[in-house]
């Protein structure tokens, strides 16, 4: 791998309600395919478009810091839980920014079908006046955009994947990750009908699962 200095910075978020290999191969490959400096796994407080976490912010936030600790450019950052009201991707990106500076390049990367809803994000066409994003696409995930974010797309899609190194923001470029049939909502229906959900998370959280009682591990 080339060097990462002065490398995109990116963030991964989610509700990571419990995080599992789902979330963390895809962020390695993007780590390696576009030889970022760093993937922040950012865990929201109260996101906006989905239900609400099962376990408080406390304890996703312990989860996936014992998840990333031995893997090298994965990195937790909790300032989502640290701000009241919902979890705003732009107040994140806006916040980041001004912590990075104006010239690094900052990435937020989000899967297809988040970007297909992305017209229904809050205040979403300034989000690449912060960051480039990053959209994982897997096998046979081809289902179309709606006209007006498919108009609003095309004049950004970067030309390559280098691209996202020369400015630090503007360009939107859809990325290739291995299709990993994992679900947090699996995970949990499996722990509660009693059933091993060993090999879908890292091996790390289960000590901290069974100390804590969490998702009904481990069962009695």
């Amino acid at each position: 791998m080339t060097s990462t200095r002065g490398a995109p910075v990116a963030l991964l978020g989610g509700t990571f309600d419990p995080v599992h290999y789902g979330h963390l191969r895809p962020a390695i490959e993007l780590l390696e395919a576009l030889n970022l400096s760093e993937i922040r796994l950012v865990p929201g407080r109260i996101p906006p478009h989905r239900a609400q976490p099962r376990q408080s912010a406390v304890n996703r936030c312990r989860l996936l810091h014992a998840a990333v600790a031995d893997v090298p450019g994965l990195v937790v950052d909790e300032r989502e839980l640290q701000r009241e009201g919902p979890s705003y991707t732009l107040e994140t990106l806006r916040d980041l920014r001004a912590e990075i500076g104006p010239q690094r390049p900052l990435c937020f990367a989000m899967g297809r079908d988040a970007f297909r809803g992305l017209e229904s994000w809050h205040r979403w066409g300034e989000l690449v006046d912060y960051a480039h994003l990053i959209v994982t696409t897997r096998g046979g995930d081809d289902a179309p955009l709606s006209a007006n974010l498919q108009d609003w797309l095309t004049p950004r899609i970067a030309p390559d994947a280098a691209a996202l190194r020369h400015t630090p923001a503007g360009a939107v470029w859809f990325q290739p990750v291995s299709a990993l049939a994992i679900s947090a909502t699996g995970i949990r229906r499996l722990l509660a009908q009693g059933r091993s959900a060993r090999g879908l998370m890292p091996e790390g959280v289960w000590p901290m699962l069974a100390e804590a009682g969490l998702y009904g591990y481990p069962q009695v």
